[in-house]
């Protein structure tokens, strides 16, 4: 049985253990597709050919050998802001980053649960945008359109997974870093709670901004990436009660009581919502109605959120940008953000990071009344690859704000968020909606994306040009 580009990673993992194809052959498969579509997708900062296809051929022993893992022989593609031993973690930056000397635990709890890590996927500098794209690397396309970004920053593994090079990958969340690329390249991105996928090394990272996470064509698939790399390190801040989320991706949901959120928080910029995006939200909302569950119109009560957002953002590119053996070759815009960072840390981030007890409270409140949030996951399609080119620091700023609303505000709270796609504009680019819950709530929201993935059969669509075998 030769591997096709659309195969998911449960049917893999079904196929290796029936014997019907083998690791070798599926890594085999995926390096030449991500070989094939580097010119034009550029969705890889770097493979491991040689390493990759010696651990296939090991899986391969262990299966034979009639060894069960969750992963064994799959291969599987990693964002380059998560430490691979052997390889830099350039996180989008140029210069000379040295390699890894240990895998990140997440890396590490891949590898454990029997995964090929094929490599790493390009991200934008210190994943501080809703864009692909940078001197370190060039940009990275949209498979549905190559005249538009995947989004970001975890844009090389939503390409990777949308263009059929891996049946899922790894990215990271910190203001919707996995939910707004997996909304425009129509995949299932599952923002964890904090601390559900550790960060380690990088503990509390983006001062607790960012979460690891998969992207995947369908919600088993995500579900199953999400258990396997689940847990935490020893010496983790944040340890949250463990769940099965491949076991919530086979369970009803039950009735529900959804509340559809059209109003952003406040960003200081217009946001208009593309009448496209209200329109596939509006049909998706009547899905869920459909469905059996109550939706109604309500607004979060998101205060002035933004004042917690943006202390703890800087002070983490800032983190991040001290590491940098060179720093003088970062983005302008990465440089700018690092000074008010400093500006911004000591009172002004113990402060920001001290309300999110108020922000849980005020805006949790919601969930007194309701199960589950429904918003938009941006405000507009994704934008052409250059838009973002030569503009300043502040006017990049406001232009991502205006576009990527919505996301954010979960990620100061620390919940989990699912984006799940939503449809497609007039001119065929992919938009997505969010599914947001309170604390630990993962499984409620993962049985509520897969029963409407049962009934919207997102994952029979794809892209116009898919990746040669």
């Amino acid at each position: 049985m030769t591997a096709t580009e659309y195969t998911g990673l449960a049917e893999n993992v079904r196929e290796l253990r029936a014997g019907a194809v083998t690791s070798t052959a599926l890594v085999q498969a995926a390096l030449a597709r991500i070989e094939a579509t580097q010119p034009t997708l550029n969705a890889f900062r770097c493979t491991r050919p040689e390493a990759a296809l010696a651990e296939a051929a090991e899986a391969d022993r262990r299966l034979a050998a009639g060894e069960k893992l969750p992963l064994l022989g799959v291969p599987i593609a990693v964002k380059d802001d998560t430490d691979v031993a052997g390889l830099p973690t350039r996180f989008g930056c140029a210069g000379d980053i040295p390699d890894a000397t240990e895998d990140g635990e997440a890396v590490r709890r891949l590898r454990a649960a029997g995964a090929v890590i094929v490599g790493k996927t390009n991200s934008c500098e210190l994943g501080q945008w809703p864009f692909t794209e940078g001197p370190a690397f060039g940009a990275t396309r949209n498979p549905w359109n190559t005249g538009h970004t995947p989004g970001g920053s975890s844009g090389g593994s939503a390409a990777a997974v949308a263009a059929g090079l891996v049946p899922a990958a790894l990215g990271s969340d910190g203001a919707g870093s996995i939910r707004i690329p997996a909304a425009w390249t129509h995949l299932v991105g599952i923002k964890p709670q904090r601390g559900r996928v550790s960060v380690h090394p990088y503990d509390d990272c983006f001062q607790g901004l960012t979460v690891n996470g998969p992207l995947a064509r369908t919600v088993g698939d995500a579900a199953l990436l999400l258990d396997a790399v689940a847990g935490p390190h020893a010496g983790d801040r944040f340890q949250p009660t463990a769940v099965d989320a491949s076991a919530a991706a086979r369970r009803e949901p039950g009735r529900l009581r959804i509340a559809l959120a059209w109003r952003p928080p406040f960003t200081a910029t217009r946001n208009p919502l593309d009448a496209g995006i209200a329109l596939a939200v509006t049909d998706l909302a009547e899905a869920l109605a459909g469905l059996g569950h109550t939706v109604d119109e309500a607004r979060p009560r998101y205060g002035l959120i933004g004042l917690s957002f943006l202390p703890r953002a800087t002070a983490g590119i800032a983190e991040y940008a001290d590491r940098h053996p060179d720093p003088t070759l970062l983005d302008p815009r990465t440089r700018g953000a690092t000074r008010t960072g400093r500006r911004l840390g000591g009172r002004l981030l113990r402060a920001a990071r001290a309300r999110e007890v108020h922000q849980h409270r005020r805006i949790g409140g919601l969930f007194d009344t309701y199960d589950v949030v429904l918003t938009p996951t941006t405000a507009a399609p994704p934008p052409r690859i250059g838009a973002f080119d030569a503009m300043p620091a502040w006017r990049t700023d406001l232009t991502m704000a205006a576009a990527c609303p919505y996301a954010w505000p979960w990620n100061v709270l620390g919940w989990p968020g699912v984006n799940v796609p939503a449809g497609f504009t007039p001119d065929g680019l992919p938009v997505g909606a969010q599914l947001l819950g309170p604390a630990g709530s993962e499984p409620l929201l993962i049985s509520l994306a897969a029963q409407l993935e049962d009934t919207r059969r997102w994952f029979d669509h794809h892209p116009p040009s898919p990746a040669p075998a």
